[in-house]
């Protein structure tokens, strides 16, 4: 049988493992498994996943990489189902496989969109975080090199691609003249006028230049949909947490690009449960949702990792903690009921998959009429909501 990748986690190890089914393409009777190690969750779901792989292939050769071959090695090497583990930072090099390097692999044509990796790694110190351990310090692709991945995802027949990346926004502050991430979204525009679509993942409120602003609010071929890394409401979780904004300035940032672009449909990420939350920090939690109007909300209850600081602050009790992320699951899911009635009656273009469904600009989920063909941007009002889709 042909190489098998696994991927979990975040979108760069959907990127990445893209890049290795290619890069493995001839190899036979392989399994991959690119691991996460975010949350002790994910550290679960990777052991659940090589077990499952083990005896659905019990002869193939089974390799594990990604975050958790970093972080936990020492544990996963008593695990009798893996033969071996590939270092994270090496996955991609042809050297750590023994295979022969060859021109970069057409991308399969069923892919209407495509993630493109552009960063990896982190020289932040978040106190709840492992990933530096497991990607090493920030490193940024140059722009040719990204321009020209895009392009032959485009001739490929991609029409949409979202940059990912650890830590998106510090994108170029490795490279010579420290450029910004807005220098890469215009030079992709620029680079390859064929594409209709970009999008931009999880983005650092601490981070976002004028340039970028400028470009989340006004370009029509940069979707309006902003995913912020906020992690919490709280000012005080945040800076016991170490990051490097306050909630003031995501407010700031999300009510400018509202005012250049009413539409732009807003994201984040939240942690539920960090250490020494109160009640009043947990509230300032679910009023941020409100004041933000988080429609695409990622919820995740906290989970201490070994080794972090936040592993060595006092802890919330995990019923609490299940309580508070379910609440704060339940504000978003309002927020984005609300928001998704207001687009019944509202033409959103499309991007059509291969399920029937596809998502708009704004990346609301879209129920398309039975003629629409993947890859085809199609125009749709929509007159009811059913099940969680515009129809």
């Amino acid at each position: 049988m042909s190489v098998e990748v696994i991927s979990l986690g975040c979108r760069l190890n959907l990127s990445e493992s893209e890049s290795l089914r290619a890069l493995l393409r001839d190899e036979r009777d392989l399994v991959v498994v690119n691991s996460c190690a975010v949350t002790g969750a994910a550290l679960r779901e990777t052991r659940a996943a090589i077990r499952k792989a083990r005896r659905a292939r019990p002869d193939a050769r089974l390799l594990v990489t990604g975050c958790a071959a970093e972080t936990d090695r020492r544990a996963l090497a008593e695990m009798a189902e893996i033969d071996g583990f590939i270092a994270n930072g090496a996955k991609l090099d042809p050297r750590a496989w023994n295979v022969a390097a060859g021109p970069p692999a057409p991308r399969p044509a069923r892919h209407t969109r495509a993630f493109v990796a552009v960063q990896t790694g982190c020289d932040h110190a978040c106190t709840f975080c492992v990933i530096p351990e497991g990607r090493g310090p920030s490193r940024s692709r140059p722009v040719a090199e990204v321009t020209a991945e895009i392009a032959r995802a485009v001739d490929a027949g991609v029409r949409e691609v979202v940059l990912t990346a650890v830590d998106l926004t510090a994108w170029g502050s490795d490279l010579p003249g420290t450029p910004r991430l807005g220098a890469l979204v215009r030079a992709i525009l620029d680079a390859v006028p064929a594409l209709p679509r970009l999008r931009l993942s999880s983005l650092d409120p601490a981070e976002v230049e004028a340039e970028l602003v400028e470009l989340l609010g006004g370009e029509p071929r940069v979707m309006p949909q902003l995913h912020l890394s906020l992690q919490h409401g709280d000012a005080l979780m945040l800076k016991r947490m170490k990051r490097r904004h306050a909630p003031a300035d995501a407010m700031a940032l999300v009510a400018g690009l509202k005012a250049r672009r009413p539409d732009i449909a807003v994201g984040a990420d939240l942690i539920a449960g960090f250490p020494t939350e109160d009640d009043e920090a947990h509230a300032a939690n679910l009023a941020a949702v409100r004041a933000l109007g988080i429609v695409h909300g990622h919820v995740f209850p906290f989970s201490a990792r070994g080794r972090t600081p936040a592993a060595r602050m006092p802890q919330v009790e995990r019923a609490v903690i299940r309580a508070r992320a379910a609440e704060l699951r339940a504000e978003v899911a309002r927020e984005r009921l609300a928001w998704l009635q207001s687009l019944i009656g509202v033409p959103q273009k499309v991007l059509a998959e291969r399920d029937g469904t596809g998502h708009a600009e704004n990346f609301a989920r879209v129920r398309l009429p039975a003629a629409s063909r993947a890859g085809d941007v199609v125009t749709v009002v929509p007159g009811k909501l059913e099940a969680g889709l515009l129809a």
